[in-house]
């Protein structure tokens, strides 16, 4: 790790594919992954599992009551990737279910869960050398963050990406229409909500990649780490 680590804040839309942007930026430069949306993932999981979630209702004041109870780690799997681990349990396929992601942009809208995790992520990237993703990182988690990333791309493309993404999964059951539609109410959600909405950071450079090939997009990333890094370092 440089002399001088940074804190690297990714933000952006849906299916975007923030997370494995970040997860290969932080392995190519040695940073420490943080994924935010596994963390409401889990909780939205918790939620389900428990009767906190019942139709279209949210049991708000059990969920409050009950947060605390929630124990939320990354662990590396034997794929050698992170999983997410939810009480003891590896729930990295489970949270990424449409299920979950139904339900998740509800969950993290609460103000009560975005501060408790919001005060996780902040004590898990208090070193910095960390590479966090998600909805608010750039402007809440860690507004002084040293590259900041809004990742943005056409509604479309972004379901057919998930689509893909699920079918590969073994989900035959997945329709694109259910899955734009999910797509695109949680960008309304993520979008309108009154607790840290999702908004690109002012000083936040913009990924638009829509048509971008995985290498083009990883080259534009690392460039602009190491323009962020030098400039971190010249100023320290």
């Amino acid at each position: 790790m440089p002399e001088h680590p940074i804190t690297i804040a990714i933000d952006g839309y849906s299916s975007t594919g923030k997370s494995t942007m970040a997860k290969w930026l932080a392995a190519q430069v040695g940073y420490a992954y943080i994924d935010s949306g596994a963390m409401y993932r889990a909780v939205t999981l918790y939620c389900l599992d428990n009767n906190i979630i019942q139709g279209p209702d949210i049991d708000e004041a059990l969920l409050a009551e009950r947060l605390n109870e929630i124990e939320i780690r990354f662990v590396a799997g034997g794929d050698g990737r992170s999983h997410t681990w939810l009480n003891g349990r590896d729930v990295e396929s489970e949270i990424r279910s449409m299920r979950v992601s139904d339900r998740v942009s509800e969950i993290a809208a609460l103000g009560f869960v975005r501060r408790a995790m919001v005060a996780q992520q902040q004590a898990m990237g208090r070193g910095k050398g960390v590479v966090m993703d998600g909805r608010d990182i750039g402007t809440v988690v860690f507004p002084d963050a040293e590259m900041k990333v809004f990742v943005t791309a056409d509604a479309e493309v972004r379901a057919r990406r998930r689509y893909d993404e699920l079918r590969a999964k073994g989900d035959t059951s997945v329709r694109f229409e259910d899955v734009l539609r999910n797509v695109t109410e949680r960008d309304r959600i993520d979008s309108t909500r009154a607790e840290s909405p999702l908004r690109q950071a002012e000083d936040a450079v913009v990924l638009d990649n829509s048509h971008m090939t995985i290498e083009q997009q990883n080259r534009w990333l690392i460039d602009l780490f190491r323009q962020r890094l030098e400039q971190a370092e010249a100023s320290a």
